[in-house]
């Protein structure tokens, strides 16, 4: 097997100039797209394993568009959805977002993606597929979460047979979520065997993972990015603070919002500092929601009891600038990249460690610093996390002497759907070729 040379600069990339608008503002590829892009351009299976906010995207989208883009079909000579590129994600939101980077990337080239996802009616994702060739635009990218793909593939709206290039996004969140039956029947829809170059990307590399990589990845190469196990962005300052008790949220994070937000408005909405808060609770999250809005501050929400409609134009909202400042729960927690956030207020812990880590690497992204603020008060199962806090924060250089009042215990991972009973140190069958950027 031969030596795989990162690419140390855009210059060395040997793709069309019109793809070079998505590296605008980047000086130089971040560490997994260095080490992912020569293999997953030579047709190789690539695993990447990366924190949150490290260019994932791009490490798998570019190659999916080089690879299209050098073998082109006319939207006039074919018939129903061409689609050759599958990107399964986690949620709905990471489904979008993935889905408007590449739409926007494959533009020029008449290359067009569509997005499939629950929560909405099937009506109008099945008319976007069965019209998929138009306006001189060919749709050869589906982008969407699990369950949706699924459902559509076996009401003989989705074809996924010419599938050649297939990306599992988040899959260890993935498999947690208990989607590993609906992952394997959607592969199995795919090409099979080396006719299909199948990308992983995981903030984690746990044995789950694993099993499943060897069951369907080829000779695949694997690129590491600081380490296997999940750990905080290290761009992220993280500040803990301890409460008795939780009445004293509210005036300390409306604190927090005027030393943090600009006291005068922003020329451009979009370079404005924005601040994303979450609650663990949707009920949790519209109190806050209704308590900032009192104070006179531009917010909105974001939680599962809200439409997708809303849902997304509280997120294009708060992307764009025109919302300093989004309540949500851990809906908005996993692969979302929203610009400018200048901090993450945790007002209430989440359930786990992991999430804990996906919230703060909604700031820190693309190379920038950013800072979370979370307020601890040990009530219910936020003790019960104390100890595995205390480590995220001392691995990461931070420390918080009130955390040490409670026990430092910690708890042994379950599984989302195992529970206790999930076994994790069962033997996976040999490894890939590993890259390792520390």
């Amino acid at each position: 097997m031969g030596k795989v040379v990162p690419l140390l600069s855009f210059e060395q990339l040997a793709v069309p100039d019109e793809l070079r608008s998505a590296f605008s503002g980047f000086k130089e590829p971040t560490p997994i797209q260095a080490c992912a892009w020569p293999p997953a351009l030579e047709g190789r299976d690539v695993i990447g394993i990366a924190e949150t906010g490290s260019g994932k995207t791009l490490a798998f989208g570019l190659p999916a568009l080089a690879k299209l883009i050098a073998s082109p079909i006319s939207a006039k000579k074919s018939k129903g959805t061409t689609a050759t590129v599958l990107v399964v994600a986690p949620t709905r939101e990471l489904a979008i977002q993935t889905h408007d980077t590449l739409l926007a990337l494959g533009e020029p080239f008449g290359i067009a993606s569509v997005a499939v996802f629950g929560g909405v009616d099937k009506g109008g994702q099945i008319k976007t597929l069965q019209n998929a060739n138009r306006d001189g635009k060919t749709t050869r990218i589906i982008a969407g979460t699990p369950g949706r793909i699924l459902d559509l593939v076996n009401d003989g709206a989705c074809d996924l047979s010419q599938v050649d290039y297939l990306v599992l996004d988040e899959a260890d969140r993935m498999l947690d979520k208990g989607f590993e039956n609906d992952i394997r029947a959607i592969i199995g829809h795919t090409k099979q065997g080396e006719e299909r170059q199948t990308l992983m990307c995981n903030a984690t590399w746990p044995e789950a993972v694993r099993r499943l990589a060897a069951t369907f990845l080829r000779d695949p190469v694997r690129v590491t990015v600081g380490s296997d196990d999940l750990t905080a962005n290290s761009r992220v300052e993280q500040v803990v603070e301890v409460f008795d008790d939780g009445r004293s949220k509210d005036g300390r994070l409306l604190g927090h919002l005027r030393n943090i937000l600009p006291k005068k408005p922003v020329k451009n909405a979009a370079d404005a500092a924005r601040i994303l808060v979450f609650a663990l609770y949707k009920k949790e999250a519209a109190r806050v929601e209704g308590m900032l809005r009192s104070k006179g501050y531009t917010v909105t929400g974001l939680h599962g009891d809200m439409s997708q409609s809303a849902r997304m134009d509280a997120l294009g909202s708060f992307k764009a600038g025109t919302t300093s400042v989004l309540v949500a729960t851990d809906v908005a927690a996993r692969g979302l990249d929203i610009p400018n956030v200048a901090a993450v207020i945790n007002y209430t812990f989440p359930l786990t460690i992991e999430d804990y880590i996906h919230r703060i690497g909604r700031t820190g992204r693309g190379g920038r610093s950013g800072k979370s603020i979370t307020f601890f008060t040990g009530d219910n199962h936020e003790r019960a996390l104390a100890g595995e806090l205390a480590r995220v924060l001392r691995e990461s250089g931070f420390e918080c002497e009130g955390l040490k009042k409670f026990p430092m215990t910690i708890k042994k991972k379950e599984h989302g759907a195992y529970g206790a009973f999930f076994r994790d140190d069962i033997p996976a069958p040999k490894g890939p070729t590993k890259i390792t950027f520390n």
